[in-house]
């Protein structure tokens, strides 16, 4: 991580609140020091962004902070960035948002599939200012005009060539997970996406609800058990996606902790992590965890943004989770639910540090989930019957199980899908053990019809 000095610049229009909160948190959690920051509200300025005024006092503030980077917490076009560079002491390189935010996912990325993910969304930022660079030097038939760096004919055509081999890539990985997805809930597994805003809490309650956290991670256990993700104080400590078992009651959960959401994204970078969105996108049911700490305007607008990205694709229910209550007195917190209820109807309210209303929590996931069927088989008492009694007893929740000489009779609720397969189960177990009946008494019938004497031995 770096460990440079950094001073924050924003624009706003005018009449706007310039916030520079998040993108202090960014810097930081990018390992940046921040050293000063300015900020201003007034239209763009093609040629420099802020008023080539205010450049000029920036380049005094990064003098005076002996900086060596400028974090813009807007998005600046290639030529913007060449002239704020051009009125910075030398060295001093100027980053916008964007690019801080992909440089954090270049640092959190473990996994092949989140690496592809910053790949592409690193391409997809500099495809358009590789194509600036192409129409600058034909134009003026100059490489490297206006500092862009020297003309490559073929870069443009490079990244458009790496953009396609890494979407099929990801279409591939994409396709193995939906398999997958598609074997867990046959497995009796009910999916749950945990989704929000990054430091909303989320892998703090993800350690709250998983089941079996004490267990050795080196145990052979189910392959979807995974580490629990960590729980700092950073942003983006989760980038890929962390599933783990959930303990919510009679159903099997699986629980899984994803990227957290920023304000501001580009579409080109939510796109870019599309494979990762899929956990939410096709869940059972999705969490919507929000700091219940944060100003009621903060909250409104981080809901938007969330319903904006969920409601697109995703069809499952969503239940809001108002996290970290232990930070808000009671009276403060209801006034925060009565101002956000067209927003956040019906919330649970929790707090993921010390575990309060998590059981609260649990009953809601277990009530919003796709509703089980009733089934009740008899099977008969073979060699295999105890097998499938386990399986069905592993995969749903039994109510009531009785014995007699001959037969086991099972109540239980299950998924549609898993109810399909203990029948299609229960009727190759009754079929088997109607053909093992018959071949008893065949044989039996054998024994009595057959001969006093055979090849000249002795009688039966």
């Amino acid at each position: 991580m770096s460990d440079e000095r950094a001073v924050i610049a924003k624009r706003v229009d005018s009449g706007a609140t310039a916030d520079t909160s998040e993108i202090t948190d960014l810097a930081r959690s990018a390992g940046y020091e921040v050293v000063g920051e300015l900020t201003q509200r007034r239209k763009e300025d093609a040629a420099f962004h802020f008023g080539e005024g205010k450049v000029e006092e920036l380049a005094a503030l990064v003098a005076e902070t002996d900086a060596s980077v400028v974090i813009v917490d807007n998005r600046l076009g290639p030529y913007q960035t060449y002239n704020i560079g051009g009125k910075l002491p030398e060295g001093v390189e100027v980053i916008d948002r964007f690019t801080l935010i992909l440089e954090i996912f270049g640092q959190r990325a473990q996994t092949r599939k989140a690496q592809l993910q910053v790949e592409l969304a690193e391409l997809r930022y500099e495809l358009p200012r590789a194509e600036a660079k192409a129409s600058l030097a034909k134009r003026d038939e100059r490489p490297g005009f206006m500092g862009l760096g020297e003309y490559d004919e073929s870069r443009e055509r490079d990244i458009k060539a790496q953009i396609s081999n890494i979407t099929d890539e990801l279409d591939a990985i994409a396709d193995k997970e939906e398999t997958r997805r598609e074997q867990r809930r046959e497995s009796g597994f009910d999916l749950v996406a945990l989704a929000g805003y990054t430091n909303a809490g989320k892998s703090t309650l993800l350690r709250q609800l998983a089941a079996e956290l004490d267990v050795d991670e080196n145990e052979n256990r189910h392959p979807d058990l995974q580490r629990t993700a960590e729980s700092e104080d950073r942003l983006f400590t989760t980038l890929g996606t962390t599933t783990r078992r959930a303990e919510t009651g009679k159903r099997n959960v699986l629980l899984t902790d994803t990227v957290g959401f920023v304000s501001d994204l580009p579409h080109w970078l939510v796109e870019s992590f599309q494979s990762t969105l899929d956990s939410v996108y096709r869940a059972d049911l999705v969490l919507l965890v929000v700091d219940a700490s944060e100003s009621v305007e903060q909250m409104r607008e981080k809901l938007v943004t969330c319903h904006d990205t969920l409601y697109q694709r995703n069809e499952a229910p969503i239940v809001t989770v108002l996290n970290k209550i232990d930070r808000v007195d009671p009276e403060e917190l209801a006034r925060k639910q009565d101002a956000l209820t067209a927003l956040a109807p019906n919330p649970v309210t929790v707090s993921g540090l010390t575990g309060e209303n998590v059981d609260a929590l649990r009953d809601r996931v277990e009530a919003e989930l796709p509703d089980w069927r009733e089934e009740r088989l008899l099977l008969p008492m073979t060699d295999d019957t105890m097998s499938l009694v386990s399986w069905i007893h592993d995969h749903g929740h039994v109510e009531t199980e009785t014995y007699d000489d001959d037969h086991v009779t099972l109540a239980f609720e299950a998924s549609p899908a898993v109810v399909e397969q203990a029948r299609s189960k229960a009727e190759r177990l009754t079929t088997s053990a109607g053909e093992e009946a018959t071949e008893a008494q065949r044989e039996r019938s054998a024994q009595t019809d057959e001969p006093a004497q055979t090849d000249g031995g002795p009688s039966a």
